[in-house]
């Protein structure tokens, strides 16, 4: 069986060791960083992209000699977050955390959002590919994705599902899960992932669609049940939990991204000594190790390939948003 990381090779992190910081000037390195980094991570502590964040972000540190400040700026699905990062100082010292989140389907089902995707960012690199998962309160009586859907649409608007926020990631999920299955679910919007976990653990929602690294505890524990992941394989983490293709429902293997911005106008030298840094800590065993444990794979493209990977997602959501008539003003 392919693993997740089979699936994303790291080859390319080693060449861009060699490219990128043959790339970047001495006389550059004196001068950028010389005081702390803000990273703004535009969703509540504990969620997916905090994790990882957190993860990368301490170890960048190292690497560039400077402090890098984890700042949680949840609310909006990501915009309070985002919309405070384009709107910063293009010198490299207010970086923040995209996600398909704030870059593709925000702007897919807000048409007033007070920033420009492909715009207003410059896009550094993608830091990892990270799986989803439908998970339930394993009071729900359903182990099986055929159980599942047999519940639900025995029951129609009983069952609640929990997200990370109105037109996220997961709320995108969730009602493609709904066309998918033929099946009616009650969406219940989150200030991020971290709440939406607790309030499934607790039973205050059955359903939660959710990124696997703020799910992956609570799996492990027995407090969620996972249904079925969105990957191109089952996960090395957790092999006996098949993906939506096995499942029957291929339509709804979509993985997400976290990758790093800083705002438009930051000088390429910059772009390239950050970029640098996250490279050199994606290829650190301990950093793919834990995020395997966490169901994610490590990325390190450069910067024009992530700003491709941004318009192929954001093309993407504008067509689900479109098709399902998702809207923040519903």
């Amino acid at each position: 069986m392919t693993t997740a990381r089979q699936r994303f090779p790291f080859a390319h992190l080693a060449a861009a060791l060699t490219l990128g910081l043959a790339a970047a000037g001495p006389a550059h390195a004196q001068t950028y960083p010389n005081k702390p980094i803000r990273l703004i991570v535009p969703f509540a502590p504990g969620g997916s992209t905090d994790i990882i964040a957190r993860l990368v972000g301490e170890r960048m540190a190292r690497v560039l000699g400077q402090p890098v400040v984890i700042e949680n700026r949840g609310g909006g699905g990501g915009s309070i977050g985002a919309t405070e990062a384009a709107r910063a100082a293009p010198d490299g010292y207010v970086l923040s955390v995209a996600t398909v989140s704030t870059m593709a389907v925000n702007p897919a089902c807000n048409a007033k959002l007070p920033y420009d995707p492909l715009k207003d960012f410059a896009p550094i690199t993608n830091l990892a590919n990270t799986a989803n998962v439908v998970a339930v309160n394993p009071g729900l009586p359903a182990k099986t994705m055929d159980e599942f859907v047999d519940v639900l649409r025995k029951s129609p608007n009983k069952y609640s599902y929990g997200t990370s926020g109105p037109c996220s990631v997961n709320h995108l999920a969730g009602e493609a899960f709904r066309e998918a299955t033929g099946t009616d679910i009650v969406h219940v919007p989150y200030r991020g992932s971290g709440p939406a976990v607790v309030d499934t653990v607790a039973g205050q929602v059955q359903i939660l669609f959710d990124n696997i690294p703020s799910s992956m505890a609570q799996i492990e524990a027995g407090r969620l049940r996972p249904i079925a992941v969105a990957w191109p394989q089952r996960l090395e983490s957790l092999p006996d939990v098949p993906t939506y293709a096995e499942a029957g429902y291929p339509q709804l293997n979509q993985p997400v991204w976290y990758g790093l911005l800083a705002p438009a106008g930051t000088p390429r030298e910059v772009i390239d000594t950050v970029r640098d840094a996250a490279v050199k800590v994606l290829a650190q065993p301990d950093v793919i190790e834990s995020l395997a444990k966490q169901g994610a794979a490590p990325s390190g493209n450069t910067p024009d390939e992530f700003a491709a990977e941004i318009k192929a997602q954001h093309a993407w959501a504008a067509e689900v948003a479109r098709k399902q008539g998702i809207s923040l003003e519903q």
